[in-house]
């Protein structure tokens, strides 16, 4: 009895908790542009960032940050992107940065809405300039949620760095099923993943002003994990949803999000043949691309990218991708 107890014990204990979101309120006036700050529909203040060319403004770009980072982590891209005549904006999402509801989970549909809106709102800015959303890891997936629901943002490109794409599907089934035991008994609970051995770049002095950083989350809540899950499992499935201009890079040195996700949601990706995508790898590549210590020369096939997609990328990072790829098949 006292075994069977315990056990009732635990079962009530785990089913009593869920992990939760903390979703926009109620829309209470359109969505602007103010000094510094994306005010959503909500009222909610997520504080932005731009970077503006000096002379006439040649396309546009919104950066969206990965997982516990915020928007300087488009700082040095958007600093050679505006000396190119491409201005660029990046924002805190709901729960990181400077925003509110810090370390908390928003939702997929928080998460894409503040994509969709901000586009309009610059597509009434810059009119006549085409504008492309781009996004490192956490920030791709939410992209690429976006362009996989009805209506998606209008834009002429996506571009995804490092996208996170490790759905549950791919992940062995302690792993998942321990996410889940950990998001519905202890959804509160804060993880730091000390003690994991992973190199997220080879830009040694920027991960240690990372590090530094208080804006930096260095601890996640399980629930908030989970949502990470949930949106990476919606990203993968987007696969064949994604008919827009794409420009997909992955560092071959990764650890992060694991080559056999990537290369199977790849293939996936390029089966459909609608539009102009192209993958790029990068020998030498870690998850922070834009960060690396190679980093000018993602910038540079970016540009190259936006002005004339058909070409070959400058840094050959592009043929890189085609004999990898070749090699699955």
């Amino acid at each position: 009895m006292k075994l069977a107890g315990l056990c009732v014990l635990a079962w009530v204990l785990i089913t009593g908790c869920v992990p939760l979101t903390y979703p926009p309120g109620e829309k209470n006036a359109p969505a602007h542009l103010a000094k510094g700050m994306y005010i959503t529909e909500d009222g909610v203040h997520l504080p932005v960032r731009q970077w503006l060319p000096d002379g006439d403004v040649q396309a546009v770009v919104i950066a969206l940050h990965g997982f516990n980072d915020y928007s300087h982590f488009f700082q040095q891209p958007g600093d050679y992107l505006k000396t190119q005549g491409i201005a660029s904006f990046a924002y805190d999402q709901r729960g990181f940065g400077l925003a509110p509801q810090r370390r908390l989970w928003a939702g997929l549909g928080a998460y894409t809405a503040d994509v969709n809106q901000l586009v309009a709102l610059l597509k009434q800015r810059y009119p006549n300039r085409p504008l492309y959303l781009l996004g490192e890891s956490m920030g791709a997936a939410v992209i690429m949620a976006a362009m996989s629901q009805t209506p998606k943002p209008e834009v002429a490109g996506i571009i995804l760095s490092s996208p996170a794409l490790w759905a549950r599907s791919t992940m062995p089934w302690y792993q998942s099923g321990l996410l889940w035991l950990l998001a519905h008994s202890v959804p509160w609970l804060s993880l730091t993943g000390e003690g994991v051995k992973v190199t997220p770049s080879d830009n040694i002095p920027m991960l240690r002003a990372l590090g530094k950083d208080p804006l930096v989350i260095k601890g996640s809540r399980v629930e908030t994990l989970y949502g990470l899950t949930d949106l990476m499992d919606v990203a993968y499935a987007s696969a064949p949803l994604l008919n827009g201009n794409s420009l997909l890079l992955y560092g071959e040195r990764d650890d992060i999000i694991p080559k056999p996700p990537t290369y199977a949601f790849l293939q996936r990706f390029l089966a459909q043949q609608r539009s102009q995508k192209t993958v790029a790898f990068y020998q030498h590549g870690y998850h922070l691309l834009l960060r690396d210590l190679q980093a000018k020369s993602v910038w540079q096939d970016i540009v190259a990218w936006i002005r004339q997609p058909t070409n070959a990328l400058p840094s050959g990072a592009g043929l890189r991708a085609g004999q990898v790829l070749q090699t699955l098949q």
